[in-house]
């Protein structure tokens, strides 16, 4: 009998498998550790807020915000170990493909936890290829929120901050739209609305996540991290779970019923990774 379930949507890519097999889940085994937030030194510049007053269409929310969106490769190191709860082979040579938001020209994004755990080396891709890429650092974690910033050298780039909506704002009904890197499809932007507020999630580490957002945007293996974006083109929330239909593994996708952190509980963790935000 069919059993709902709550998966991750970073895509997982093993081994010699790695242009042939995405595996919807979360790559390494999920943590128990308790929130790490270092402050990073020097000054930041943000994005100020956005002050759109008409609706933009999904083409000029594309146009807008793509180039503030960032795929991610994070890559494990570690040894092999059993599989992970979703399904995914953990191991040495594992890679997990996600989606990050520019939050500053300085080089600060934000993805989900679930991305960057465990990993010895991310890439970042700046332009929806390989062609402009860039060596990130974690420098702050929230797992009981499924949150991690990250920083790149923004020397010689053109960043593109993406401003963070206040989610309470945020209606049923709502325009919604999601770009990110599924199935390592860079810049994919799918659309639909918000279809409800106030839900509960799990984190990876078991805790509970409020206020989060649903939608039934498409998001699918590799959309994790990145942004739900309003009709202002202003971000409301980080893409982090879908529900399934069955708990049977293997390959997993869009159900219609997808769950982005909420863009307040974002700016609480930046409030303690980073002063002034």
């Amino acid at each position: 009998m069919n059993s709902k379930v709550v998966t991750l949507i970073s895509a997982a890519i093993g081994g010699l498998a790695a242009a042939l097999a995405i595996v919807l889940g979360h790559p390494f085994a999920a943590s128990t550790q308790k929130q790490v937030l270092m402050r990073p030194s020097g000054g930041t510049t943000f994005a100020s807020q956005l002050t759109a007053t008409t609706p933009l269409t999904p083409r000029e929310v594309y146009e807008r915000d793509a180039r503030g969106v960032v795929a991610i490769r994070a890559t494990s190191g570690a040894a092999p170990q059993a599989l992970s709860p979703f399904g995914a082979e953990q191991g040495r040579g594992q890679t997990d493909t996600g989606t990050g938001i520019v939050l500053s020209t300085s080089g600060l994004i934000v993805t989900n936890d679930h991305v960057v755990e465990r990993a010895g080396t991310i890439t970042v891709s700046l332009d929806g290829s390989s062609g402009q890429t860039r060596q990130a650092s974690v420098i702050a974690t929230d797992p009981s929120h499924d949150l991690a910033l990250l920083k790149i050298a923004p020397n010689g780039l053109t960043l593109h901050p993406l401003s963070l909506a206040n989610s309470s704002a945020t209606q049923v009904g709502d325009p919604a739209y999601a770009i990110g890197n599924p199935f390592g499809l860079n810049w994919t932007l799918t659309t639909g609305v918000v279809s409800a507020l106030n839900r509960q999630i799990k984190a990876p580490d078991e805790a509970t996540i409020s206020h989060v957002i649903q939608t039934d945007a498409a998001l699918n293996p590799g959309n994790s991290g990145g942004p739900l974006i309003n009709a202002s083109g202003a971000v409301i929330g980080v893409n982090s779970q879908i529900a399934s239909a069955s708990s049977s593994g293997g390959q997993g996708g869009s159900t219609g019923v997808g769950f982005a952190i909420s863009s307040n509980t974002v700016k609480t963790f930046l409030q303690g990774a980073h002063t002034g935000i």
